[in-house]
């Protein structure tokens, strides 16, 4: 059953990455909501001059300097709160130096990610032994992707602001690369029929 379980993993990791290349550059699944800037240059210029460092960036920010009192931290957060209510707020994830797009790392990253997730969703379903159908067996598997795909984007979409289209739209893309995993792994792991059904079956 091991193997069965590492080959089902690999195909159907195969086949997520398959269809995620296929739903990113020919559907534009990825790009769903995503907006230019509009006069981009004049920005960038603001962004070098100020932001000198990568990171992950929140706005408003809080602007209170490390072991900060509690009083310190409440009223910062009511300050913070007017911020967010007059605006404007966001989120910027900056790379001062840039960055190889599309590049052969981040490819393999995915790729192996992808594997991973399908031998995860593999294991999964080599313990759920009551799914005698092929058809059950794949439902199993984007049971599990629709999980995957509410669990992280319904929370950037609530907390964060995420547009709603491309909310919709990755939660999409992730569930059907589940599919895509389940009809693989549903046709390899099987479980067999014990004797005493198979019995009472023929009798």
């Amino acid at each position: 059953m091991a193997k069965r379980i590492l080959a089902a993993g690999i195909l159907g990791g195969v086949a997520m990455f398959l269809w995620l290349s296929l739903a990113h550059v020919v559907l534009g699944t990825g790009s769903v909501g995503i907006k230019d800037i509009p006069n981009e240059q004049a920005m960038l210029g603001a962004m070098r001059s100020n932001l000198p460092q990568s990171g992950f960036y929140f706005f408003p920010g809080l602007g209170l300097p490390p072991g900060a009192s509690r009083a310190d931290q409440n009223a910062a957060m009511k300050v913070y709160a007017q911020k967010i209510q007059d605006g404007p707020s966001g989120i910027l994830i900056y790379h001062p130096s840039g960055q190889k797009a599309l590049s052969l790392s981040q490819l393999l990253t995915e790729f192996g990610t992808n594997i991973v997730q399908g031998i995860l969703a593999a294991f999964l379903l080599s313990l759920a032994t009551g799914l005698r159908s092929y058809v059950a067996r794949v439902g199993f598997v984007t049971v599990a992707g629709l999980l995957a795909g509410i669990t992280t984007n319904m929370s950037y979409w609530n907390w964060y602001g995420f547009p709603g289209s491309y909310t919709v739209a990755y939660a999409f893309t992730e569930i059907v690369g589940f599919l895509c995993v389940g009809l693989v792994a549903a046709a390899i792991v099987k479980h067999r029929v014990p004797m005493q059904m198979s019995a009472k079956a023929v009798a």
